[in-house]
């Protein structure tokens, strides 16, 4: 579906504003689908962002403004969603040892069970929600990473 009929604009005054409003739209779209997947879980996709950062540190601890800057959305407060991790048995804080004004934070067993039992259901959404080529695809990874300059 082309923006204009989604935003039911009629046309744009030029096409870089055209790029940002169907950037943010896209977005939008996909972060609502990928809430539809996670939801069944009580995951939000910034919860289920933290996760795989998380399992990405391989048992190692890491403390929560590290996790902010990893974040996607960098407006997503991570102090917060460790905590709903941590009530949920996903996630442990611990005193950091050698300066116990900061909190370690790491992954549960449950944690990594939760992220291991969506792994194949988020590719295969991933593949149908980007609807393109394999080839469209990296030509896009392309464009935006040179967008990001």
């Amino acid at each position: 579906m082309r923006i204009e009929d989604a935003i039911k604009q009629k046309e744009f005054k030029d096409p870089y504003n055209k790029t940002v409003v169907n950037l943010l739209y896209t977005n939008s779209y996909i972060v609502s689908n990928q809430s539809s997947l996670f939801k069944p879980l009580g995951l939000s996709p910034e919860q289920y962002n933290v996760l795989r950062i998380l399992r990405g540190q391989n048992g190692k601890p890491i403390t929560v403004s590290s996790i902010q800057e990893r974040m996607l959305n960098k407006m997503s407060n991570a102090s917060r969603l460790v905590e709903k991790l941590k009530q949920k048995n996903l996630v442990v804080r611990e005193e950091c040892p050698s300066d116990r004004r900061q909190v370690d934070i790491m992954i549960t067993e449950k944690g990594l069970e939760i992220l291991n039992g969506l792994e194949s259901a988020v590719y295969g959404f991933n593949r149908e929600l980007v609807n393109l080529t394999e080839e469209e695809t990296i030509q896009l990874n392309a464009l935006l990473d040179k967008l990001r300059g």
